[in-house]
C-alpha cells in the first residue's frame, strides 16, 4: 500500500512511503477486535464499588424482641438488611475487571483496525514535525491543511516529543500516541490515523526485519 507524504501545508511532497500488506492489506477478523476492545474498555474500569454489609453498618447487635410468642415475624437486630439503614444483600465487592488476550490475538486485532482504516482511506502519512517550543496554533493550522476539519484525528510518532505533546493536548478532537502504545481502540475511535514520516517507515523496517 502506498501512500504519499504530505507536508505541514498539506502538499504533496513528492515523496511516497510503502505500508505492507501484511498488516494493511489483509482481511479484517471483527471478532478479535471486539475482543480486543472489550479488553481494552474494562481494564478502564477501576472495580473498587463497595456496599456495606450487616456485618458493616452502625447500628445496635441487641436482638428486637424474643423469637418466639409476639405473634410477630422472627427479628435480628437494626442491622438487618430488611431494615432501612440495614447492610445490603448480595451488593457488588471490590474486583478487577481484567481479561486476558493471548499476544496473537491482539496483534491481529490491531493489524485488523489498521486494514478497515486503509480501505477507509482513513490514513494520512505526514511529515516529521520539528517544534522547538510548544505551539498549540500549530496544529490547529496543521489540521486545516490536512482538510480533517472536525474529526478525531490520531497522531502517531515513533518517540515521545514533549513540545509535540503539549501542543496538541489542547486541539479539540485532537490525540496523540507512541508508536510502540497504538492500541485497536485508539486506532477505531479516530476518524483519521495520521502517521508521521518515521513512524510510518519504522512499519516497513519491522516487517522486513521479521522477514
Amino acid at each position: 500500500m502506498q501512500l504519499d507524504i504530505i507536508n505541514l501545508k498539506g502538499e504533496k511532497t513528492g515523496r511516497t512511503v510503502e505500508l505492507p500488506e501484511e498488516i494493511f492489506g489483509i482481511e479484517p477478523n471483527d471478532h478479535v477486535i471486539y475482543l480486543a476492545v472489550k479488553q481494552y474498555q474494562a481494564a478502564q474500569r477501576q472495580g473498587t464499588h463497595k456496599v456495606k454489609t450487616r456485618m458493616e453498618v452502625k447500628g445496635s447487635s441487641r436482638k428486637l424482641h424474643k423469637q418466639k410468642g409476639t405473634g410477630g415475624a422472627r427479628k435480628g437486630n437494626l442491622r438487618n438488611p430488611l431494615y432501612k439503614g440495614g447492610g445490603t444483600i448480595f451488593g457488588p465487592k471490590p474486583h478487577k475487571y481484567d481479561i486476558k488476550l493471548n499476544r496473537k490475538v491482539k496483534d491481529l486485532a490491531k493489524m485488523s483496525a489498521l486494514a478497515y482504516k486503509a480501505k477507509e482511506n482513513a490514513i494520512v502519512v505526514l511529515e516529521d514535525i520539528q517544534m522547538d517550543a510548544p505551539k498549540t496554533k500549530t496544529f490547529a493550522n496543521i489540521l486545516k491543511g490536512l482538510n480533517i476539519g472536525r474529526k478525531k484525528a490520531l497522531f502517531v510518532i515513533p518517540e515521545y516529543n514533549n513540545n509535540m505533546y503539549l501542543s496538541l493536548r489542547n486541539v479539540q478532537g485532537v490525540n496523540g500516541t507512541l508508536l510502540s502504545d497504538l492500541n485497536t481502540y485508539d486506532i477505531l475511535d479516530a476518524n483519521v490515523l495520521v502517521l508521521s514520516e518515521s513512524a510510518a517507515k519504522l512499519f516497513t523496517e519491522t516487517e522486513t526485519a521479521e522477514a
